[in-house]
């Protein structure tokens, strides 16, 4: 019996989780691709978003866009893995794996915000 409902809440928790990062995909990508509209298109954008800091060379496609990849790139890989992360238990409770997987996903989730809103801020 207790594997039933380890089962049964291993997918409460994996349907919780895809949903959410479902969401959490779909509003990278068009705040990215609102982003896009207004952003100006430049091989190099971190000098624009701040002068003072030197960094890698990194163009407007790849600032806005990387990170929305990122995310549906693991988002199809919690949807098409489900079986695997189901058999590769790292920590004793499934709760504890879901939340730090949660809260990866929504860092990924902030910076592609957080890039989104800098190159909004540069078109105005």
């Amino acid at each position: 019996m207790p594997v039933r409902s380890e089962a049964d809440g291993f997918l409460r928790l994996h349907r919780l989780f895809t949903f959410h990062l479902g969401v959490a995909v779909s509003l990278s990508w068009m705040t990215s691709l609102y982003a896009a509209l207004y952003a100006p298109w430049v091989r190099n954008i971190r000098p624009l978003i701040d002068p003072s800091a030197s960094g890698p060379v990194e163009s407007t496609w790849s600032f806005l866009f990387a990170m929305p990849v990122v995310l549906t790139v693991s988002w199809l890989m919690v949807i098409f893995g489900r079986d695997l992360l189901r058999q590769a238990r790292l920590l004793r409770h499934e709760a504890a794996e879901f939340a730090i997987a949660g809260a990866a996903a929504f860092l990924v989730f902030y910076i592609s915000i957080d890039r989104a809103v800098a190159a909004l801020m540069l078109g105005v």
